[in-house]
């Protein structure tokens, strides 16, 4: 290659190389900005804050994701809050659905006394509540009003968890799974084994686990049988609730399946119809490696040394 062409290349590339996007540049997502038409269904989703390794619990960036395909259905406003909660309260005003995406086992966002009260409220006024992966894991006292807000509950007592593949062959009519195809999902992160209410819950997707995930007394009673990790509620005073406890991969929203059940379910809890194709989610897999949280590396793991020489 002569001198000037091998120079123009190299500029290109330079130049190439300076506008490739920062992953975990997050400035540009949106948040807080509440809807000024009041015909929009408000839609809150409350982003958890930074967790586990690279590419797991990338709850910024999966809110940042879900807020996109909700705005590309009709009459929608989602707004997004980071570290699990909204500087400005006043943007649950009018919601119609609460989605919250991160740590569990206690560390939900929402479970300090004040703020519980405005998610109390709001199911009071008969908005949904959607929670996925370890949202739906709960200490005892607020797991009583989760299990009827959402249909169940995963608590330790009886609840297994842990990573494998899972495969969906039997996908039902519920209207969460409009449009949602046989799926498969490659060593993501499950729950299941849960609480569920006695009423107005309805199991939407179960698949085999491993014998070895049965780690409590009670799931062992059960070798053998699928396990539901997503469901539907409709509560008796009104109300919807949701849940899905996959997501722990960043990489599983390539699945077209697992986008619409997710879009979908959001959809159906705030009370809106979902299509008959299932939910709109366009995607493209640069979608994915975009508004990544930083997180550090993981400490290598201390070597043992060798016994003394006797």
């Amino acid at each position: 290659m002569k001198p000037l062409a091998a120079a123009a290349a190299l500029g290109l590339f330079s130049a190439f190389a300076q506008a490739a996007p920062d992953p975990f540049d997050q400035s540009g997502v949106p948040l807080e900005k509440d809807a000024t038409d009041p015909r929009l269904a408000k839609i809150v989703l409350l982003a958890g804050t930074p967790s586990n390794k690279s590419g797991q619990h990338e709850y910024f960036a999966g809110c940042a994701l879900i807020m996109d395909w909700l705005k590309a259905n009709p009459g929608v406003h989602p707004v997004m809050a980071r570290d699990g909660w909204p500087r400005n309260e006043a943007i649950f005003r009018g919601a119609k659905a609460v989605v919250y995406f991160g740590d569990g086992g206690g560390k939900q966002s929402f479970l300090e006394p004040s703020r519980w009260k405005i998610v109390e409220s709001l199911m009071a006024q008969g908005a949904g509540l959607v929670l996925l992966h370890q949202g739906v894991d709960f200490p005892k006292g607020p797991d009583v009003d989760i299990q009827r807000w959402t249909g169940a509950v995963w608590r330790a007592d009886i609840g297994c968890r842990g990573h494998w593949d899972m495969e969906f062959t039997g996908i039902g009519g519920h209207a969460v799974l409009r449009g949602v195809k046989p799926f498969k999902l490659i060593n993501d992160g499950w729950l299941y084994n849960v609480h569920f209410a006695e009423q107005g819950v309805t199991p939407l997707l179960a698949g085999a686990v491993p014998n070895k995930s049965r780690t409590t007394p009670d799931a062992k009673k059960h070798v053998g049988r699928d396990e539901v990790v997503a469901w539907a509620a409709e509560r008796a005073g009104g109300g919807r609730g949701f849940a899905f406890t996959g997501c722990d991969l960043h990489q599983s929203w390539e699945v077209a399946s697992q986008r619409k059940l997710v879009i979908n379910g959001i959809l159906w809890a705030a009370g809106l119809n979902v299509p008959e194709g299932g939910a709109n989610v366009p995607f493209q897999p640069e979608d994915l490696r975009r508004n990544l949280d930083t997180k550090p590396a993981p400490v290598p793991a201390a070597k043992k040394l060798a016994a003394p020489q006797s």
